[in-house]
């Protein structure tokens, strides 16, 4: 059953998998242009060799689009659907020529989105109950990023700022440099709010207890709480008392996220979502005709 997904805006899309195709086929499919006659016509079926959770139905449908127009393609299931091993996701018809050249650049993006996914799920699963939300960070494949954070998206998680220049967030390196120029935190959040405006989050980064009050002091939208051990979460989030959102992050694990959860925490990053996410098992089962 097809049901409501998050979509990629098509220029993303085509962006990405023109790239893919241009650097897997840049003079052509050599091997197809001799051994396929080009009146040949194939189908095939996408179908799942392992449990998963679908994303980039519509990355995988435009690598064929985009190498010729003429082929097919006809989702069984949408972007955010759970499948078992065994269903048939989708089936591709077109010019023989067309669907093998396209085939391994639609089923490496298709299959690394499905691993997110997939893997994604399982922390949110993991965390349902406590009112945390699971949520991706910047440790993206270069270039990947729209399509591994749909990806985190069809799995039930939450995006972070797309970019560094989507929201302010200062981290340990940032409050380095201010504590090495003698700077004191708390002014020096207040004059960075200043200079926002007001629909610009503002985010800071604390590896202690004893930093949390002077950076709300400043006024700040979120606080992380890095590489906190569970009794310093529980406290920490104590003593935010709901003055901003709160954070976690850091060390979190599939193992551990819940417990991370059950502290009180609002949010929970986790850069494994993207960088850890090993490919879903997907194959096209091809049948070619004359």
């Amino acid at each position: 059953m097809l049901t409501t997904a998050p979509t990629l805006p098509t220029a993303r899309i085509e962006a990405v998998v023109s790239a893919a195709l241009a650097e897997d086929a840049p003079w052509g499919d050599l091997t197809a242009e001799v051994f396929l006659p080009a009146e040949a016509t194939a189908g095939a079926e996408l179908a799942a060799r392992e449990p998963g959770v679908l994303a980039g139905i519509d990355v995988f449908a435009a690598a064929f689009r985009l190498t010729d127009p003429a082929v097919r393609i006809h989702p069984l299931a949408a972007d955010g659907d759970r499948f078992a091993a065994g269903d048939v996701l989708a089936t591709v018809t077109g010019p023989a020529r067309a669907v093998v050249q396209a085939e391994r650049v639609a089923l490496n993006l298709l299959q690394r989105m499905c691993g997110i996914a997939t893997l994604t799920r399982r922390f949110v699963d993991a965390v349902e109950g406590t009112g945390a939300s699971v949520t991706d960070t910047r440790k993206t494949t270069p270039g990947l990023r729209a399509l591994e954070r749909h990806a985190v998206r069809c799995g039930g998680g939450v995006n972070h700022r797309f970019s560094l220049s989507d929201a302010v967030m200062a981290k340990d390196n940032h409050l380095a440099v201010l504590e090495q120029q003698g700077l004191d935190l708390t002014e020096a959040i207040r004059c960075a709010r200043a200079r926002l405006g007001h629909t610009t989050a503002l985010e800071v980064e604390v590896d202690r207890l004893e930093q949390i009050e002077p950076v709300l002091a400043g006024g700040v939208d979120v606080i992380m709480l890095d590489n906190f051990s569970l009794p310093d979460l529980a406290r920490g989030v104590e003593l935010v008392a709901g003055r901003a959102v709160v954070e976690a992050s850091g060390t979190v694990t599939l193992e551990t996220v819940a417990d991370i959860a059950r502290t009180g925490v609002d949010v929970i990053s986790s850069g494994a979502l993207t960088h850890s996410a090993p490919h879903l098992d997907l194959g096209l089962d091809m049948t070619v005709t004359a």
